[in-house]
């Protein structure tokens, strides 16, 4: 395990291969598609060809995906600047892009430190990308699963501290945990080890369009990777034991939508909120 500006990167997979070689792609893999929909690189004809299918079924999820990416974006900034976070654990990565969540924060704060956690093969090949941090800062990334809580925080702690606030990111992620009680409980467990202060980021595609419904049923029907759409009213339960930072939990673009956007931002099927730990 090599140190990255304070924090850890895994060199290889749960059993020390080239993560590259743990890739299936010939399987379509929902961070790939994720990938495409942006206009990513990063992704296999067998993603392509699912992406594809799934737009044909429901035409709108590219702007979905462009919605949730600029959402994060805009609430990365928020807490960077105006909520003054200075750490932020990033559970459910997935591919890098641009305007990574330890970019966002370190523009506004150099000496921000940023964890992100994810275990997709893919992801890991492509680590480093996530660990430009500035001198001042720090990032690490973390071979990990969101089912394992405690191990996620016991290694976090190597790079966080858990005595000053922190802001746990859950996006896209929390669908992919298709039992509600379980979701609900792994959410629990990362949030009691916040301390006062800290913050949840949580945003997901949500269940308030029939077209949507269906094709992800469709989808879930034939792949590996199962997805729960739930409603905003279940995603609001995730901030139980938090104070919703205004407007709420609304669909993406309607969360602080930059001064160009006001009275212009088209509401997709992904909701988002930020909620602040008392």
């Amino acid at each position: 395990m090599n140190v990255a500006n304070g924090g850890p990167i895994a060199e290889g997979g749960p059993t020390g291969e080239d993560p590259a070689a743990l890739i299936d792609s010939s399987v379509p893999h929902s961070a790939r598609m994720w990938n495409y929909w942006l206009g990513g690189k990063d992704n296999y004809e067998a993603d392509r060809v699912a992406a594809d299918q799934f737009a044909a079924a429901f035409p709108a999820i590219a702007a979905n995906a462009r919605a949730f990416r600029a959402f994060l974006s805009r609430a990365i900034r928020y807490l960077a600047d105006e909520a003054g976070v200075r750490q932020f654990l990033d559970v459910g990565t997935g591919l890098p892009t641009v305007d990574n969540t330890h970019e966002i924060a370190q523009r506004v704060a150099p000496d921000s430190r940023i964890v992100y956690v994810d275990n997709d093969p893919l992801v890991l090949a492509h680590a480093r990308a996530l660990l430009t941090s500035t001198p001042e800062g720090a990032t690490a990334y973390l071979d990990a699963d969101l089912h394992r809580p405690a191990a996620i925080l016991a290694e976090a702690r190597r790079t966080l501290d858990f005595e000053r606030p922190v802001a746990l990111i859950l996006s896209g992620i929390l669908g992919h945990v298709t039992d509600d009680e379980e979701a609900l409980g792994i959410v629990r467990e990362l949030t009691e080890a916040l301390p006062s202060g800290s913050y949840l980021l949580v945003c997901d595609g949500t269940d308030t369009d029939e077209t949507l419904k269906k094709a992800q049923e469709e989808h879930n029907e034939g792949g590996q990777v199962q997805y729960r759409l739930r409603s905003p009213e279940e995603l609001g339960a995730f901030f139980a034991g938090f104070d919703l930072v205004e407007p709420g939990i609304v669909s993406c673009p309607l969360w602080r939508p930059n001064p160009s956007q006001v009275g212009s931002a088209v509401p997709v099927d992904s909701y988002g909120g930020v909620g602040r730990k008392p």
